[in-house]
């Protein structure tokens, strides 16, 4: 890959500054190389942030990417289940909205998955971690398209690729087998889906199972927890203790435990206690589902939460278009957090939080780091969000992408 021409870019408004207080950003070989009120950096591109915002690009650490635009696909059946009577139908969504995989083929995944990662470099998201589904329908075709694709877009943005076993292991002999193949052709972290077991052998089974071949290839493991209105699912407890006993911890990442929306106080304080012994991200998707993780209470508590996308017009959500700071906004009024602290800390959640929790480091505007940034038309986190509006400019690994 050729290296980038330098850029530079002027009048730049940073979080961390004052109103006003602008600076200029020079950028070489892919870094950050200074951050100073008047740059005298030569022959370098330069842009003009007009005193508007300049942050760290986004990360969406949780997207089933090989299920993008599918909805048109199958009837709203699955949709129905998943959000409507208390989340308690959630594991029959999944099983309806598996049908779609008996029409997997690479001919119309890779298309769809181009229009999402297309909108993901519009909306100054660069980093994801994805999502493809594999199984006795699925087997490895969307694993395969999935890393085509990281190939094709390497050079405008990072895609990790996980082996997710979505219709479980007890329950699909053979995916198991399955998942190391896919680790083999070159996927980028183990998955898993505990939860949907039958019984709270076959959970711990799944979640030891993964955690085995997570080991044999040393990678890292993302799992979906209790994702469903069940005060008794316990796959994420499962989960850190396996984390801990592993030593797989900053590895390992939860998402949805929608659950813990019902669990009684005691219980949610010694989970909590867990979760940060196992150092262990949760990214929650208040926007696709009536039930979340309790966001509030995990932060006063000092545990790890980042927010994702998960699903773009699939059996699981009508909308969805790769914008974090649409994410952010939904999860402002979900999560009834609208103080200026509060839009700091979503702004983390989407940015360096979330880039945390799928193992990036470096990920954050200081000299030395790698330049991953946005220019947003606005100079404030509050009009960022009241807008969601795409990034003007969008900066990848220092090249200009947008």
């Amino acid at each position: 890959m050729s290296s980038a021409p330098e850029i530079l870019i002027r009048n730049s408004q940073l979080r961390t500054n004052k109103v006003g207080e602008l600076v200029d950003i020079h950028i070489a070989d892919g870094l950050i190389k200074s951050i100073s009120k008047k740059s005298s950096a030569k022959d370098a591109q330069e842009i003009d942030a007009q005193g508007n915002l300049v942050t760290e690009s986004f990360v969406n650490p949780h997207l089933h990417l090989d299920k993008v635009y599918t909805l048109d696909r199958m009837d709203e059946l699955a949709l129905a289940s998943y959000t409507g009577a208390g989340m308690g139908k959630a594991m029959n969504a999944i099983e309806l909205a598996s049908r779609v995989k008996s029409e997997y083929d690479e001919s119309w995944i890779l298309p769809n998955v181009r229009q999402a990662l297309d909108l993901a470099i519009e909306n100054g998201n660069t980093h994801i971690r994805a999502l493809a589904d594999v199984d006795s329908k699925a087997k490895l075709i969307g694993v395969k398209a999935l890393i085509k694709a990281r190939e094709e877009y390497a050079d405008r943005l990072h895609i990790q690729v996980v082996a997710f076993p979505q219709d479980g292991v007890a329950r699909e002999p053979g995916t198991e087998e399955l998942i190391r193949q896919a680790m083999e052709a070159g996927a980028d972290v183990v998955g898993g889906i505990p939860w949907i077991e039958f019984t709270d052998a076959d959970t711990q089974a799944h979640i030891d199972a993964m955690f085995d071949i997570a080991k044999e290839f040393d990678r890292p493991v993302s799992m979906l927890v209790d994702d469903a209105g069940d005060a008794g699912l316990r796959s994420l407890e499962m989960m850190a203790v396996r984390t801990i006993k592993q030593g797989w911890q900053g590895r390992v990442l939860a998402h949805h435990a929608r659950a813990m929306a019902l669990y009684p106080k005691p219980y949610l304080q010694k989970l909590i206690a867990l979760l940060k012994q196992a150092e262990m991200y949760v990214v929650t998707d208040p926007h696709t589902g009536p039930l979340h993780a309790r966001v509030r209470e995990l932060l006063e508590e000092g545990a790890l939460v980042c927010l994702g996308q998960d699903d773009i017009s699939d059996a699981y959500y009508p909308y969805g278009q790769n914008n974090m700071l649409e994410v952010a906004f939904l999860a402002s009024h979900l999560l009834w957090m609208t103080s200026r602290a509060d839009m700091e800390t979503l702004y983390d959640m989407i940015t360096t939080e979330a880039a945390a929790a799928i193992g990036l480091t470096n990920f954050s505007i200081k000299q030395g780091s790698e330049a991953n940034l946005v220019i947003l038309y606005i100079p404030n986190i509050r009009e960022a969000f009241r807008f969601h509006q795409a990034p003007k400019h969008v900066i990848f690994e220092g090249r200009l992408i947008k």
